[in-house]
């Protein structure tokens, strides 16, 4: 049963590679961190999205027939409440919209409200377009769906109000998944990946990454599709947290020279031009 490590590492090596390649190719500031503390993590849980809020961590898993919103204990991993999705949606990304938790699916353009104390079901809303990873920055949501190209919707209506397209030394960043605002920068998920990239709000420019490569393989998280997913700051301790798709432990990460916080506004220059040319959706789930 040699075969099996042998031909799983090969993902674990890909990952890597496809990594370094972007270092490489970009050529910009790789951001320093250390790795503060590790926590208990479903290991059944295909994690599309996380948030912290009230000393909680809240999750999107995904997957059909069992995608939820999920409210984490920290210390332990415990889930202490529990809402399944319907069985023929794909969970993705979720944010907090004040009580609310705002939830998206990736191609069944559906949205979903939750309440933020219980989790109870709030409604229901339509979104036309696929969506991968959600954020917001105080006046709108952010939304990726593995383009280049970010998106700023109305909370209310889901109307799209600009749009921002994500470059890295001049080349459009693909594959953009779940995505958190940290410190007037949007943080992402690049899939296929180990890296974070640390966005500028208003310009799109990428100004560094953080490279998180180790992290996958020290975990045993071998199977191509469990890739490196969810991205959840604590505003008052600064800690970044991260896991992945079906990874057994959540990490907290501290990123030292954070720039200092430019405000909720930072974003409100939207740029609105398409870049041209996207990238082939994946066939497998992000």
């Amino acid at each position: 049963m040699t075969a099996l490590p042998e031909l799983t590492d090969v993902h674990v090596a890909n990952c890597e590679r496809a990594s370094a390649a972007i270092l490489r190719d970009t050529d910009l500031p790789l951001a320093k961190h250390r790795i503060a503390r590790s926590y208990a993590h479903d290991r059944f849980a295909f994690t599309q999205g996380l948030l912290f809020a009230d000393e909680h961590l809240f999750e999107s898993t995904g997957w059909w027939g069992q995608s939820s919103i999920r409210k984490v204990r920290l210390e332990d991993g415990a889930v202490l409440a529990k809402r399944a999705l319907p069985k023929n949606v794909f969970g993705e990304g979720l944010v907090r919209w004040g009580d609310e938790i705002i939830s998206l699916t990736w191609r069944d353009r559906r949205g979903f409200r939750w309440s933020l104390a219980d989790l109870s079901p709030l409604g229901e809303f339509s979104y036309p377009r696929e969506a991968w990873g959600l954020t917001q920055n105080g006046e709108h949501l952010i939304v990726s769906d593995g383009s280049p190209v970010l998106r700023f919707l109305d909370p209310g209506t889901m109307e799209v109000k600009g749009r921002l397209p994500v470059t890295a030394a001049g080349l459009p960043v693909q594959h953009l998944n779940d995505l958190e605002w940290v410190s007037g920068e949007i943080w992402a998920n690049v899939f296929y990946t180990d890296l974070i990239a640390r966005i500028d709000a208003a310009t799109g420019v990428v100004r560094s990454w953080i490279n998180l490569s180790g992290l996958r393989r020290s975990v045993g998280a071998h199977h191509f599709e469990w890739m490196l997913n969810g991205l959840a700051f604590d505003d008052r301790s600064k800690g970044l947290f991260v896991t992945g798709k079906n990874w057994p432990k959540l990490f907290e990460v501290r990123v030292g020279a954070l720039p200092a916080s430019r405000g909720v506004g930072a974003s409100n220059t939207l740029v609105t031009v398409e870049i041209p040319t996207l990238m082939d959706q994946p066939a497998v789930p992000m």
